[in-house]
């Protein structure tokens, strides 16, 4: 399926960049431009197109849910490694709509009351509502990939979180929720460059953290930490998609047709009115 506004596709985006039996990350170009036609400049006027179309869509799905209480939902979950442009996508691609209808929750280090839970007891809070386009920047699969990397948790019980997330995400589906997991899949160098840039630029030192060195160090680890999810966890009903994203204008523009496409499969339609409108517009004319 492919987005209407976007006009440079060729051929089944989400078939491209989706992770099915047998892929293995480790073949995925992160500087390819899978399906898509045309080169940079082209892409941003598709972006733009696609503003239109996101934003018309997600206020009918908003408007739809406060008039006739549908189920439908949609949550983007983003994963990566340091610096491969999570934030880019909420700034150009999320936040291009209206913020009332965005829930955007940025996990970070679990805090002392959520560690005495269950390590989706905090991801389960934040699902979101009827209407609403969720948004997870990093998300439970912290908990089997540096959870797993850096032995935060045994092996047995990192293989316990596989099925518990399977079982949690088509508990999700069913309720009505579009799940739309994406990984941007960054190259070493690209991330080397990226984070050096923000050495070089005093406006950008405050998005550097030391510890993104320590990380990179394990970027093998990580690699196999990745693959392993895609194994466990690209399901029919949650599959993963892989987005390379060495082209920052290439993963927003990947990652805006999938949300799109999300959109276009719920087909939310404008609530009728609860009210008499003509009767309504006398009283209004009247005074």
């Amino acid at each position: 399926m492919t987005a209407k506004s976007q006009r440079h596709w060729d051929g089944e985006v989400g078939d491209l960049l989706r992770v099915d039996e047998g892929f293995h990350l480790a073949d995925c170009d992160p500087a390819s431009t899978p399906g898509y036609l045309k080169g940079k400049k082209a892409g941003a006027e598709d972006l733009a197109s696609g503003v239109d179309e996101l934003s018309d869509l997600q206020e009918r799905l908003f408007a739809r849910s406060r008039v006739d209480r549908t189920d439908a939902s949609v949550l983007l979950v983003l994963q990566a490694m340091d610096s491969a442009g999570k934030g880019g996508i909420v700034r150009h691609v999320v936040g291009s709509v209206d913020p009332q209808g965005i829930a955007l929750t940025a996990f970070k280090k679990p805090t002392a009351e959520e560690l005495e839970h269950d390590f989706l007891w905090r991801i389960d809070k934040r699902l979101p509502e009827p209407g609403i386009i969720g948004v997870f920047d990093r998300s439970h699969y912290e908990d089997v990939l540096i959870g797993k990397v850096r032995r935060l948790a045994p092996a047995e019980e990192i293989e316990r979180r596989y099925d518990a997330i399977n079982d949690f995400e088509k508990r999700v589906v069913d309720s009505g929720t579009r799940l739309v997991k994406v990984m941007l899949h960054i190259s070493a160098d690209e991330q080397k460059e990226r984070l050096m840039e923000r050495l070089d630029r005093p406006d950008k030192h405050w998005k550097f953290n030391p510890g993104d060195v320590d990380e990179r160090m394990l970027w093998p680890q990580y690699q196999e930490a990745y693959q392993a999810v895609f194994d466990r966890t690209s399901t029919d009903h949650a599959p993963w998609y892989v987005v390379p994203a060495d082209r920052k204008w290439y993963a927003r523009l990947a990652v805006q047709h999938l949300l799109l496409v999300a959109l276009e499969d719920i087909d939310p339609q404008w609530p009728r009115a609860t009210f008499d409108v003509e009767e309504q517009r006398a009283r209004l004319a009247a005074t």
